[in-house]
């Protein structure tokens, strides 16, 4: 009896042994599969036609904000803002990039301005959700690169920085788009 019991024990063990490493087999090759699989853009390279938009494919279909798209893809930020947030974006359209002085803005999409372009880019951008109907007169809101703007209320109106107006609210799946009609530029460094 007491044989009997070892062989079964030793035979259990040998089953349990040999399923083991065929399901650590398999997890390894499926690893290896989704991984290929996945190894596409990240965030932004999730396909969903269905739900609604996050601020990246708010601003892509937007025939106005095709210069901030070209900005954004410059600074490898797609991703980031893909991402669930929620994030507050204040979104200059192409006509305010036009009012920046010549050749700004083709010198900030080159390599060696990444730096400085991701700066200005995430001195657009606020972790939150900041509701225009909560914004109040002289409210402080920090910016993802460190700084902060202020916004104003005047003539029902709201403004950013005292420079660039609110223009229009556009609601997406990972926070708000504010479409304004100046570029926020950060303040200089204090040295």
């Amino acid at each position: 009896m007491k044989r009997a019991f070892t062989v079964m024990s030793i035979l259990s063990l040998g089953l349990g042994f040999s399923a083991c490493s065929n399901d650590a087999s398999k997890t390894a090759t499926t690893t290896e599969s989704s991984s290929t699989a996945t190894d596409s853009k990240g965030q932004s390279g999730v396909q969903d036609d269905v739900s609604a938009k996050n601020v990246v494919q708010i601003a892509v279909g937007s025939k106005d904000h095709t210069t901030l798209v070209a900005a954004v893809q410059a600074g490898d930020l797609v991703n980031a803002l893909s991402n669930a947030g929620p994030f507050t974006v204040f979104a200059p359209t192409n006509e305010a990039f036009a009012l920046l002085p010549a050749g700004t803005v083709e010198g900030l999409l080159k390599p060696e301005k990444k730096e400085t372009l991701v700066d200005i880019l995430q001195y657009h951008v606020s972790v939150g959700v900041f509701k225009t109907e909560n914004m109040t007169d002289g409210q402080i809101i920090g910016q993802v690169n460190g700084g902060n703007i202020t916004i104003s209320k005047k003539d029902g109106k709201i403004m950013v920085n005292g420079i660039a107006e609110i223009k229009a609210t556009i609601p997406a799946s990972n926070g708000v788009v504010y479409v304004i009609d100046k570029v926020l530029l950060p303040p200089a460094e204090k040295k």
